[in-house]
């Protein structure tokens, strides 16, 4: 009869130390920016002003990529105890910040577009009322960007036979590599920023009469976004596509190979914002085993999730 194992069984929840407070915060920014679109389609019908429309459906863009945000941290905390994830939800909010930089993309693309159409066919523009309007929206995006800035484990281990062994630490340190967050506030920054560029332009074109600073302004903002959203996209493309996290791997090289011991294999990749799995293979001599390896590498403080493989030489 097998010994009893379940003190031995884990769970794989790699959520953010603040998941849920960064939940709430983007589910009121997605409100608040649903509110402002809501408002500047509604004003654009009542007094015939395209300003008021295009922006309004610019909103639309931003409200509908910060829902799949809000969309993304209530599943990942929904779905955070199935095994249909073998090593959890944790990256959830890296696929929703992948599609929100793509979102942002296109959004940057659609502003240097008309910006240069524009620049050739200039239109009549109501600077009163569109400045009006542009700085509401810069200032319903600082209350956005100030809700998103407002910014217990376990462990143990197991062997298999002689020379194999698992171990899931229960650390969790900061929450700044929350892609979610981020291509929520990369949104709200790139409101902003167009809002500004939008207020310079337009006072530019009412008070000094130039007219071209209005589409100028947009390329220069589409431009600012599409490094944004190239950047975001890089990085969490990065990690839903495992890339190995290399100042982990060097430390836990570090931690490991000092003497009797060399790594012949190494897998280390981010599993959640807070929390990075890794299997480390060791051809070690003397007395060494995976329950000695895993003591080396319990300064490795990233590490939610280590396997450890041992062959003696």
């Amino acid at each position: 009869m097998l010994p009893d194992t379940e003190h031995l069984r884990h769970d794989h929840v790699f959520l953010g130390a603040a998941h849920d407070a960064n939940a709430r915060r983007t589910v009121w920014v997605v409100l608040l920016t649903a509110a402002m679109m809501i408002g500047e389609i509604a004003a654009g019908y009542l007094t015939g002003s395209m300003a008021l429309l295009a922006d309004g459906f610019h909103m639309a863009t931003h409200a509908g990529a910060l829902g799949i945000a809000a969309a993304a941290y209530a599943y990942a905390k929904r779905h955070a105890h199935s095994s249909a994830y073998s090593f959890g939800t944790g990256k959830v909010g890296d696929l929703a910040g992948f599609a929100s930089a793509m979102v942002l993309g296109l959004v940057a693309l659609g502003i240097g577009v008309e910006s240069i159409l524009r620049l050739f066919q200039p239109i009549d523009v109501a600077f009163g009322e569109a400045t009006w309007i542009a700085a509401l929206g810069l200032l319903v995006n600082i209350a956005s960007a100030f809700l998103l800035s407002g910014g217990h484990g376990h462990d143990h281990g197991h062997h298999h036979g002689h020379h194999h062994g698992h171990d899931h630490h229960g650390h969790h340190h900061g929450h700044g590599g929350d892609n979610n967050m981020r291509s929520a506030y990369v949104h709200v920054l790139a409101d902003a920023l167009t809002s500004v560029l939008a207020i310079a332009a337009l006072l530019a074109g009412r008070y000094l009469g130039w007219i071209w600073m209005d589409p100028v302004m947009g390329i220069v903002g589409g431009i600012v976004i599409a490094r944004w959203s190239w950047s975001l996209m890089r990085d969490t493309a990065g990690v839903l596509l495992d890339r190995t996290d290399d100042h982990v791997a060097q430390e836990v090289r570090e931690c490991v190979e000092i003497g009797d011991a060399r790594i012949v294999d190494l897998h280390v990749w981010r599993v959640g914002p807070d929390a990075r799995s890794a299997i480390v293979s060791v051809a070690a001599t003397g007395n060494v085993d995976p329950g000695e390896i895993r003591r080396r590498l319990q300064p490795v403080h990233e590490l939610e999730h280590l396997t450890v493989e041992v062959t003696s030489v």
